[in-house]
C-alpha cells in the first residue's frame, strides 16, 4: 500500500491557515492574560522610597522586599488560613450535593428530568453580588421574612458569617458542577448498565460501582475549579460587609489583596497576588496529582 504524501505547498497551507485561526486568540490570551501576570511580577519587585519625610515618592527596584513583607503580614495569612478552612468543608459538600443530583437526574426512575436540570442550574444564572445580597437579607434578623429563625440564629455573627458565605457559594455554584457531571454520566455507554442489570443490580449498585467510578474524572476537574474558586472568594464577603462587622477588609486573601491596592501599595499587593497565585497552583497540582495517584492504584 502506498503512503499518502502531503504536498509541501498544501502542507505550508495549512500551517498558514491554523496561524489564522489562532491568532486572534494568541493576541487577545497575550494582552489580558500574559501581559497582566508579567506587569504584576514587575510590579512586586518595586518598592517606594522618599527623600526626606515630605519628599516625593519615588518607586525604584525593591528585589524581594515587597515577598518579605507578604509572608510577614499576618492578616495575608490568617485570610488564608480562612479560606483554606472554607474549602476544606464547603468543596466537598458541594461537589457531593452535585453528584447526588447528577445520579438523580439520570436515574431512568426519574420523571421531568429536564425541568430539574434547569432548575438546578438556575441559581448559576444569578451573579454572584446579586445572589449575595439575596441570601444576605434573608439571614438579616432586621430585613429576614423569616424572622423566627434569624432571630435564633446569627448568621452574621463571627462564628457564623464564613458558613453562611459558604452556603450563598454552594447555592449559586452546585448546579454548575452538577451539569458537568451529569454530562460524565451522559458518556457512559448503555450496555454496561444493561450488564448490571441481566446480573441482578439495582440502581443503587449500579450508581455505586459503575456511574461513581466512572465520573471520577469529572469530580477531580470540578474539585480543582471549586480549589481555584476558593482562592479568589471575593464578591460574596465583600457584599456581606455590609451585613455584618465581622467581615473585614482581611476576610480573605482577595479582599487583602484589594485594601492593600486601596491604600494605595500597589507593590505589596501585586507580590501578595504573586504568592497568592502560586499557593493556589501548588494546591491544585497536588490535589490533582494525589487524585491521579489514587485512581492507578
Amino acid at each position: 500500500m502506498r503512503d499518502t504524501v502531503v504536498a509541501p505547498s498544501r502542507a505550508v497551507k495549512h500551517r498558514k491557515a491554523l496561524a489564522v485561526f489562532l491568532l486572534p486568540f494568541g493576541v487577545l490570551f497575550a494582552l489580558f492574560y500574559v501581559v497582566p501576570i508579567l506587569y504584576a511580577v514587575y510590579q512586586s519587585l518595586l518598592t517606594v522610597e522618599r527623600e526626606g519625610t515630605f519628599g516625593p515618592a519615588v518607586q525604584v527596584f525593591g528585589g524581594l522586599t515587597q515577598y518579605i513583607a507578604v509572608f510577614q503580614h499576618e492578616p495575608f495569612w490568617t485570610s488564608v488560613v480562612r479560606v483554606l478552612m472554607f474549602g476544606a468543608v464547603q468543596v466537598p459538600i458541594m461537589l457531593g450535593v452535585a453528584l447526588a443530583l447528577a445520579l438523580l437526574l439520570d436515574s431512568p426512575l426519574v420523571r421531568g428530568a429536564k425541568f430539574f436540570r434547569l432548575a438546578f442550574f438556575a441559581p448559576y444564572a444569578v451573579p454572584a453580588v446579586i445572589a449575595a445580597i439575596m441570601w444576605g437579607f434573608l439571614y438579616s434578623p432586621n430585613l429576614s421574612p423569616f424572622t423566627a429563625i434569624t432571630g435564633t440564629v446569627d448568621f452574621l455573627s463571627a462564628d457564623s458569617v464564613l458558613w453562611s458565605i459558604a452556603n450563598v457559594v454552594t447555592w449559586v455554584y452546585v448546579g454548575y458542577n452538577m451539569l458537568i457531571i451529569y454530562s460524565a454520566l451522559l458518556s457512559i455507554p448503555q450496555e454496561l448498565y444493561e450488564a448490571a442489570r441481566l446480573d441482578g443490580a439495582n440502581q443503587l449498585r449500579i450508581a455505586w460501582s459503575i456511574k461513581i467510578p466512572l465520573v471520577a474524572p469529572a469530580l477531580i476537574l470540578t474539585g480543582i475549579f471549586s480549589i481555584i474558586g476558593t482562592f479568589q472568594l471575593l464578591a460574596e464577603p465583600q457584599v456581606f460587609a455590609s451585613f455584618s462587622s465581622a467581615v473585614t477588609s482581611t476576610f480573605t486573601p482577595n479582599l487583602t489583596i484589594y485594601s492593600t491596592a486601596s491604600v494605595p501599595n500597589m507593590s505589596l499587593a501585586a507580590a501578595m497576588s504573586v504568592v497568592l497565585a502560586l499557593a493556589t497552583f501548588a494546591l491544585s497540582f497536588t490535589v490533582l496529582k494525589l487524585t491521579q495517584r489514587r485512581a492507578t492504584l
